[in-house]
């Protein structure tokens, strides 16, 4: 943020003498101010005189204070995830192999962004801003709860609807439709969800048996995203770009649900979650940078700090939730308490917002993932351009050779 200029034309008036109030009362109300930082940013909002423009409305975020200086605050730390590249920094031959001297693969060498959301932002409308990201490649890895990835594939089979916050439940129990805050879930979804995953389980567990193939979350996700065969699904294009979800409380939900219902069909199928717990830790080992975006808390959270854990904490970190620290719960924890664990890193920068989600994550997307993805679209049609332009100029001296 960059500090700005006072433009108000109001003429501060000249001081004046003082000395006929007692002094005590002067140095309580009427002591002056000293080492004021030159680099403070003004607090000023958005001029509507200006006409609706609303890029510079959320630009205006970073001086409005409160909540929406810590959105943008969320947006710059998001933009040096993307930008980082390990050609940013000097060559260590003591943490870094040979192939890392290359400046090319210095160049190609970015962040690895983990993404973290709870059920209920599959639920709402939020499943395709989250599906933007991943349809796109601009995370490297997911966790969610269950409900994070069943209500995905139920939502291919079959919508939700907007209710209310102030339903009358006994009767929509009456009725069989199931309730996420003002939004409607009919129950007849999850039969049909149950219909669509039951051959499939069928058929991870005849692999298991025939081909002693082992089974974990992320290989179960996988296996679902590919046979959903539907784009709107979060999950067809984690499967379809290679971005490992991972699911460490799989059975709390309608996929524990359908194990269970499935176990009285075959008792012995098996799945590992400590292969997944390797595959994770070594994803956040092997990176070079990480940054960690996450929406909510619980399981969601910790899974993925404790991930960075492994490497002495994340370097980038965006925080969005409602929770507060005085219940010591991990969703309401300060960023800054995560230091104290090495879950992020002593030099990282970090920002919670205070928000619910699904009124700040769109914004904060469309000014960092958003912006990132189509501006690099527009550089590559650029270069594209200039190439084919280069082409014909060859060919045309070809042409016009003796």
């Amino acid at each position: 943020m960059e500090p700005q200029k006072e433009s108000s034309t109001t003429k501060v008036p000249e001081e004046k003498d003082k000395s006929y109030l007692p002094k005590e009362l002067i140095g309580a109300v009427l002591s002056k101010s000293k080492n004021v930082p030159a680099t403070l940013q003004v607090v000023k909002g958005y001029d509507f005189n200006e006409g609706i423009n609303y890029d510079k409305l959320f630009d205006s975020y970073a001086s409005m204070g409160f909540q929406s200086t810590n959105l943008s605050l969320a947006i710059e730390e998001i933009n040096k995830m993307l930008a980082w590249r390990l050609s940013d920094e000097p060559y260590n031959p003591e943490t870094e192999t040979e192939e890392y001297q290359d400046p090319e693969v210095r160049k190609n060498t970015k962040c690895t962004i983990f993404l973290g959301y709870t059920s209920n932002m599959i639920s709402c409308g939020m499943r395709e801003i989250l599906r933007f990201l991943v349809q796109h490649k601009l995370v490297d890895a997911i966790v969610t709860t269950a409900g994070g990835v069943e209500e995905d594939f139920v939502k291919c089979l079959a919508p939700s609807f907007i209710g209310d916050f102030n339903a009358n439940d006994i009767e929509m129990r009456k009725n069989s439709l199931n309730r996420i805050g003002n939004l409607i879930v009919p129950n007849d979804n999850y039969c049909k969800f149950e219909d669509w995953i039951m051959p499939l389980y069928d058929e991870m567990y005849e692999e298991q048996v025939k081909k002693n193939k082992f089974w974990t979350p992320s290989k179960i996700i996988k296996r679902l995203g590919e046979r959903i065969n539907n784009e709107e699904s979060v999950y067809y294009w984690a499967a379809k770009n290679k971005i490992p979800v991972f699911c460490p409380a799989l059975t709390d939900g309608s996929m524990g649900d359908m194990l269970f219902f499935h176990s009285y069909k075959k008792e012995r199928f098996i799945v590992d979650i400590v292969r997944d717990i390797r595959k994770i830790n070594r994803i956040a080992l092997k990176a070079k940078k990480t940054g960690v975006v996450i929406l909510g808390g619980g399981i969601v959270k910790h899974h993925i700090m404790n991930a960075n854990l492994m490497r002495n904490g994340a370097d980038f970190a965006v925080f969005v939730n409602t929770g507060m620290d005085y219940d010591g719960s991990d969703a309401g924890a300060k960023p800054q308490e995560a230091l104290s664990w090495g879950k992020l890193r002593q030099t990282a920068s970090f920002v919670k917002v205070f928000a619910e989600a699904t009124l700040v994550f769109p914004i904060i997307v469309a000014k960092s993932f958003a912006k990132y993805h189509f501006e690099r679209i527009e550089e590559e049609k650029k270069k594209k351009s200039e190439t084919n332009g280069e082409n014909t100029e060859s060919k045309d001296e070809k042409k016009v050779a003796p």
